[in-house]
């Protein structure tokens, strides 16, 4: 009865309480992923006030870069799309967890578990100096009383059941993050942030079990994906939303949930070249019109993809919320 129901319920900005000593199953909500939610060079500083503005469950993009301060030596994780680094990039402490410290600890005292994790982490790590991810760890573990986990255990194989709280951190598919994440998390101790599957994409348009050939690991517990493997050629080619397309992304979603791992896909923008300049957003991920890019976000809930990247965070939303935790019907 319980896999019927999991399979039956597709929850938009809403937890499930009867899961909550579960663990969050792949594919039982779907939420707005706020990408590259940071400044650029000092810019869009109002991003990840913008993301919280949305009601949670959501997930927020940082991009951690290893600074070392010329003057004195001293290395800090501060959130940045690339160099060169001016010195005033706000570190991954204050911008992100000081900023949601209210939010957290709230969460933890009024007691009412049914949406947590609220906010998933996602890390996407421009540096990988191993000063870098150590760093990362002891920052995660100054705040793991916010933080979902699992049990480190001898067999990597078994997914072991989450501890959920009102946090959840992933990361990406790099055997160093997990070296550092995992292999040395002594057996016994929690995992604090999970990796996504290693990605195998030189044929894009491949079949889903090429493309997401591995299950779900005690560490390895999402598949992360461009959207050019919906679609051929990505946003940038896409022409009219059609039943091949829906189907694609269909059996991308199912494949991905089967082997016990949530999907993200990004980055979906439908925004006017006004838009893409003035707000610091990547042609490459723009759709064109807001229209087209309604349409895949219609068919990423209806096929219940777990994150939706955009970086238009209250159009998505926004957009999801009207949806009224109802599944859309399939494109005949």
């Amino acid at each position: 009865m319980r896999t019927i129901c999991l399979q039956l319920l597709i929850v938009y900005g809403c937890g499930l309480s009867a899961l909550a000593q579960q663990g969050l199953q792949p594919g039982s909500r779907v939420v707005m992923d706020a990408h590259n939610c940071y400044p650029y060079f000092e810019w869009w500083e109002n991003r990840i006030d913008r993301a919280l503005s949305a009601a949670p469950p959501l997930a927020i993009e940082q991009d951690p870069y290893w600074y070392v301060d010329p003057a004195t030596g001293q290395g800090s994780s501060v959130v940045a799309h690339g160099a060169p680094l001016s010195g005033h990039e706000p570190t991954l402490e204050h911008y992100f967890f000081e900023r949601v410290r209210p939010l957290m600890e709230a969460a933890l005292k009024s007691g009412n578990h049914d949406n947590w994790p609220l906010i998933t982490l996602n890390l996407d790590f421009k540096t990988e100096q191993a000063e870098h991810l150590a760093a990362v760890w002891r920052l995660l573990s100054k705040y793991r009383d916010w933080i979902t986990s699992a049990p480190r255990a001898s067999d990597p194989s078994k997914v072991e059941p989450l501890d959920l709280r009102p946090l959840l951190v992933l990361t990406g598919e790099s055997d160093a993050q997990q070296s550092v994440f995992y292999d040395q998390v002594p057996i016994g101790q929690r995992l604090l942030v999970f990796g996504a599957v290693h990605a195998h994409a030189r044929d894009p348009m491949a079949a889903p079990e090429i493309l997401e050939p591995e299950r779900a690991s005690n560490y390895r517990r999402w598949s992360n994906n461009p959207w050019s493997v919906v679609e051929r050629g990505g946003q940038t080619l896409a022409g009219d939303w059609t039943r091949e397309d829906e189907l694609r992304l269909r059996s991308l979603v199912e494949h991905a949930h089967s082997n016990g791992l949530w999907i993200r896909f990004y980055t979906l923008d439908g925004a006017t070249k006004e838009e893409l300049s003035c707000n610091g957003w990547f042609r490459s991920y723009n759709f064109g019109t807001l229209d087209a890019a309604q349409q895949r976000w219609q068919a990423a809930a209806r096929a219940g993809v777990d994150y939706i990247a955009s970086d238009q965070y209250e159009k998505l939303a926004s957009f999801l919320a009207s949806l009224g935790g109802k599944m859309p019907g399939p494109t005949q």
